[in-house]
């Protein structure tokens, strides 16, 4: 394969910079790999080249990651991928960032040990050969609506309140089951918050993620939404009107225990379809429970993460199955895979899909 994908690396750390340029010249398919020391840099390199990916560190002199970032997104739309340390700010700024416009992120490595092994230099490769696909119209119109709508702050009084009161019984005939990646966490802030607080069904949500930003992601859809959203815990018990998002490095799957009653479990096991987190984890545990009805969602992401656990729903529980339309999707792997199966019921635009939710739910 010849070679043609062009990266600029940013980042004021010169150890950082030459250990990804290591990685990713180890792969044919890099052609040029650039290094910019901050977003000042980084800016007037972008002016003069045509970049298909770039990397950016948050925390730079002269010009910090965010601001770069919006000034990429002004002058010369281009897929990012952050760098992210795995701290409480950086998973903040991290989602920030991903709201701004960046399609992905690295956590970034401490030293040149934590990124010897070949499965781990072969995932930071794949993440950029990914963001290299991304729909750029979606991630500007995505990140554009994110900073007018969204501001996390309180949600008003009235929806606390329904907060406060939802969820207080424990039986359970249906469950909304979500999976998305790639430009997830920007679906989901579109969908989830527009989720009625009169549906009468948990709502189980794996987005690919690492620990801890699962967590922040959470919280952060907590304050926009009339649903409680929270990080999933082992051994909890499933309320109607309340959301569960799946921790970052655990499989979320449920177990009945009693007459349309569920807890969740968390699952250490192997990677499914290459994630822990995954998205047919989950589905394939909703389909073997005693639920009576199932609305399933896959949205946008890389992959085919979710495409048997559609068709598994439909064949066992005939499912209501909905996939987000490639025309709004950041990438469209997972959705397509899932319509590929010929069992999704409906194609749905993400600014649509929690509608068809609420529509489906009968409010």
């Amino acid at each position: 394969m010849s070679k043609n994908i062009r990266v600029l690396n940013v980042d004021d750390s010169a150890f950082i910079r030459k250990l990804l340029k290591d990685i990713l010249e180890s792969d044919d398919d890099f052609d040029v790999v650039d290094q910019a020391k901050n977003g000042k840099e980084a800016i007037e390199k972008i002016k003069q080249n045509k970049y298909d990916v770039i990397t950016l560190d948050i925390e730079m002199p002269v010009m910090d990651g965010l601001t770069t970032l919006k000034e990429i997104m002004k002058i010369c739309p281009t897929p990012v991928v952050m760098m992210s340390s795995l701290t409480k700010e950086g998973e903040q700024i991290t989602l920030d960032a991903l709201n701004l416009g960046a399609v992905d992120f690295i956590t970034k490595p401490k030293n040149v040990f934590s990124v010897s092994s070949d499965e781990i230099k072969a995932g930071i490769i794949d993440k950029i050969k990914n963001a290299r696909k991304a729909n750029m119209k979606m991630v500007r119109y995505s990140s554009l609506s994110l900073s007018r709508n969204n501001n996390y702050t309180k949600i008003p009084n009235e929806y606390n309140v329904i907060k406060h009161n939802i969820g207080s019984a424990d039986t359970i005939k249906t469950i909304i089951a979500i999976g998305t990646s790639t430009g997830g966490p920007r679906a989901l802030h579109e969908v989830i918050p527009n989720i009625s607080g009169k549906v009468n069904a948990p709502v189980l949500i794996v987005q690919h993620m690492p620990k801890g930003f699962t967590k922040s992601l959470a919280e952060r859809l907590d304050l926009i939404s009339s649903v409680k959203v929270k990080e999933a815990e082992d051994g909890e018990i499933l309320k109607n009107g309340w959301a569960y998002i799946a921790p970052g490095g655990v499989h979320m799957k449920i177990k009945s225990f009693g007459a349309d009653k569920f807890k969740i479990f968390l699952d250490d096991s192997e990677n499914v379809n290459g994630h822990k987190p995954s998205v047919d984890a989950m589905m394939f545990s909703v389909s073997k429970s005693s639920v009576r009805e199932v609305v399933s969602v896959v949205m946008t992401g890389m992959g085919n993460d979710g495409a048997k656990g559609i068709e598994t729903l439909k064949t066992e529980k005939n499912a209501k199955t909905i996939a987000e339309d490639e025309k709004t999707c950041i990438v469209f792997g997972m959705p397509k895979a899932a319509i590929e199966t010929g069992k999704v019921d409906f194609i749905v635009p993400l600014n649509k899909i929690a509608d068809e939710i609420n529509k489906i739910m009968g409010v």
